[in-house]
């Protein structure tokens, strides 16, 4: 592999740290600034997801004990569907020979994996019928969209997807005080409940706010697991270092999955209690 640049080995430290957690979400997003040349290794990690050698490290690929990779390589791995748009559009039949295709059992392995290329393109019904599938993941189906731009993917895609990006962001805007007391009240789970009333008053003050919230807290520290190999860190979030990686992959799969409640008629206040008791069980 060449020389790689800062992002992209930023990209492979937070796959890694997926790995190694064994925290495998069952839908991600990846934003590709240049798809020729990301595109690569978009599929590095389709095959440390596919490899039966349970590989955790980028290294340790094409280890010649199978034939995964290879066929990955050629394109020829039955265990992998890419759909990429018919002229200018996704269409809902391309989902719908997916679903049906993928209600059979893994022909090599124990999971299966699909990639949709230009999320963005996915017409209103294929959106609808990916979004049924999004909703009831099965365990050993894992579902990788491609994008040049998070924001024209539609909202209630965004929300069931676990974004990681090969943007080159080097450098993130200074975060409210706020939120970054949230945060440390986050971490020591307890503080929660202690300061709920204030927490309530001056930051998630409606499902909008909490939503807006969560999604920044959930970037903050993707960003941080991801830059953490190269040593970078921002000042702001020098007290993330004492927590444990697999804690923040915990904190980051409890707001994927409290999100999307907050489109429903939920009562907000105890939607805010469910939310901070799974925060407080991390451990």
């Amino acid at each position: 592999m060449n020389e790689l640049t800062y992002v992209q080995k930023r990209f492979i430290n937070y796959v890694e740290t997926i790995m190694n957690s064994g925290k495998l979400s069952h839908s991600y997003l990846i934003e590709l600034g240049d798809s020729f040349i990301e595109f690569p290794f978009v599929l590095l990690f389709v095959k440390m997801i596919l490899c039966p050698n349970n590989v955790c490290n980028v290294d340790c690929l094409n280890c010649k004990k199978c034939n995964v990779c290879k066929l990955i390589d050629e394109g020829n791995f039955p265990d992998l569907e890419i759909i990429e748009a018919d002229g200018v559009q996704i269409k809902k039949s391309q989902l719908l020979s997916l679903k049906d295709e993928y209600q059979n059992k893994s022909l090599i392995g124990n999971r299966r994996v699909y990639i949709i290329k230009d999320a963005e393109k996915l017409n209103p019904s294929a959106a609808n019928t990916i979004l049924k599938f999004l909703e009831e993941p099965e365990d050993n189906i894992i579902a990788i969209l491609l994008t040049n731009n998070r924001y024209r993917v539609l909202e209630t895609i965004l929300s069931r997807c676990q974004v990681l990006s090969l943007i080159d962001v080097t450098t993130f805007d200074v975060v409210d005080d706020s939120v970054v007391q949230f945060i440390k009240y986050m971490i020591h789970g307890d503080d929660l409940f202690i300061y709920y009333k204030q927490i309530y008053e001056t930051v998630l003050i409606d499902k909008e706010r909490a939503k807006e919230i969560f999604s920044l807290v959930e970037k903050i520290f993707i960003h941080y697991l991801s830059c953490s190999a190269q040593n970078v860190h921002y000042e702001q979030f020098e007290f993330l270092k004492t927590i444990d990686s697999e804690k923040l992959l915990s904190y980051i799969t409890i707001i994927e999955e409290e999100i999307p409640k907050l489109v429903y008629n939920i009562n907000y206040k105890l939607w805010l209690d469910s939310i901070y008791s799974r925060f407080v069980e991390v451990k």
